[in-house]
């Protein structure tokens, strides 16, 4: 683990970003608050890629709470077998529903706390939601932002709260919106697991990894 980087570099680090892509995007396709909570929910232990590709139909015909109530478990589990634990993920994205449109006259909420109290829904695709639909400054960290807080020093930390807490405590809030796309497009495409692309990174001279490949 890096040490935590002083101020300035991370300045200067979220600038080289902001340079490189201003308005950088999630890679989840969705339609609305709902379709997103629903992609981001079934994203876990999957790829986007694979993701998009299942909801690609899915979200045609049932892109709200009551339409996937509609469409029926089973019919579900047509749409998403290609992604990983489908089957608990369609009896969560069934339970999902049925509590948005009983407790929250079918739509998605705004705030973490009731976001988590949706089933499949944990604290990570809470913060998706709240900083991708809501614009709100929440910094959802998986495996990609833990290793670029963690070799850069961005945002060090022994697990996923710590990380999460270290972006919100080091990151300028002028940076807090777009941090968790630059971060997690940095460490997807440069700042990969096994061989990072170092001298393709815009931020090489600033980052604290010793073993920088050449």
């Amino acid at each position: 683990m890096a040490k935590q980087l002083p101020y300035p570099t991370i300045v200067e680090i979220f600038k080289a970003f902001q340079a490189a892509e201003p308005e950088p995007k999630g890679e989840l396709n969705h339609t609305n608050a709902y379709t997103l909570t629903v992609a981001v929910a079934l994203s876990a232990q999957a790829t986007d890629l694979g993701v998009n590709k299942a909801t690609e139909t899915l979200f045609k015909i049932a892109d709200t709470p009551q339409k996937m109530l509609d469409l029926g478990e089973e019919k579900l589990i047509e749409h998403i077998k290609t992604i990983g634990l489908f089957r608990n993920k369609a009896k969560n994205v069934m339970k999902m529903a049925q509590l948005l449109v009983d407790e929250f006259d079918g739509e998605v909420p705004s705030s973490r706390a009731a976001l988590q109290s949706l089933p499949g829904v944990g604290r990570k695709t809470a913060n998706v939601v709240l900083n991708m639909w809501w614009h709100h400054p929440a910094q959802a960290v998986d495996t990609h932002i833990f290793r670029v807080g963690n070799r850069t020093g961005i945002a060090p930390g022994k697990d996923v709260d710590a990380v999460e807490r270290a972006i919100e405590d080091n990151i300028p809030a002028e940076f807090q919106h777009h941090a968790h796309h630059w971060l997690i497009l940095h460490g997807r495409y440069i700042c990969v697991a096994r061989k990072p692309k170092c001298k393709a990174c815009p931020i090489e001279s600033l980052c604290q990894f010793e073993e920088k490949t050449t």
